[in-house]
């Protein structure tokens, strides 16, 4: 079984039509719904934004179901040395808690600095990052490829940074890039990251570019183009899933 978990509604609405639902069952204020996806039996949780959001719905689906994986999916920020178009598909070949630190005359520094893990087991110690599991990820690059559709977007893999709050300049876009060389920007993914990582679950991640990190112009965003465009790329991804 898989877990899908995303943040709001507008994120989920294409795979609800796809999802044979099989049973819902509510846990607090999270709707989790079981069904099948491509023949693959999911999971599928609308957790709502934010760190908090993500992390108790991606805890509740575990300790639940005991899903064999988490897929985190929506839509995200692209910075503007990326590459990455709106309407573009983007993985995430590691999670950067981007925020979790503490400023200092010499700038941001994060926990490495501080000497404290983020996530601390048997057997590893995170400070900033969650890597993606590799396996999955060279998977779901395969089945992106391997598409056909016509009009398909480009792709692209890389760093993700997770923020509580959303970069509304271009100055502190180059900052951000400058700090991280991320790829795409979220309010989720490393928060639901560290709790599967708690749970050595192994996770993916895939988003659709709403918008470029830059000047905040709303003008300029497309969400319904990237919610599709993330949900099409799950989908495909569900497809191929071995």
């Amino acid at each position: 079984m898989i877990a899908l978990l995303c943040s709001v509604q507008a994120e989920a609405q294409l795979l609800l039509t796809d999802l044979e639902v099989t049973g819902t069952t509510t846990l607090g204020s999270k709707s989790i719904i079981a069904g099948a996806i491509e023949d693959r039996q999911v999971l599928l949780c609308v957790g709502g934004m934010g760190k908090v959001n993500a992390a108790h719905a991606a805890a509740l689906m575990i300790a639940e179901f005991s899903p064999k994986s988490l897929l985190i999916f929506g839509v995200g920020g692209a910075y503007p040395s990326s590459g990455a178009a709106v309407g573009d598909i983007v993985l995430a070949e590691e999670e950067i808690a981007g925020d979790e630190g503490v400023l200092t005359h010499d700038g941001f520094k994060d926990m490495e600095y501080i000497g404290i893990p983020l996530l601390k087991t048997a057997t590893s110690e995170i400070f900033t990052t969650y890597p993606a599991s590799g396996p999955l990820l060279k998977q779901a690059l395969h089945s992106l490829a391997a598409s056909s559709e016509p009009g398909r977007t480009n792709v692209h893999f890389g760093p993700f940074v997770t923020l509580s709050t959303c970069t509304g300049t271009a100055t502190r876009a180059r900052e951000l890039e400058e700090r991280y060389h991320g790829l795409c920007e979220n309010m989720e993914g490393a928060a639901a990251a560290q709790v599967a990582e708690l749970h050595t679950l192994p996770w993916l991640e895939v988003r659709g570019i709403s918008n470029i990190v830059e000047d905040r112009d709303t003008q300029k965003w497309d969400i319904p183009k990237a919610a599709a465009a993330a949900q099409k790329a799950v989908l495909q991804i569900l497809e191929g899933w071995e």
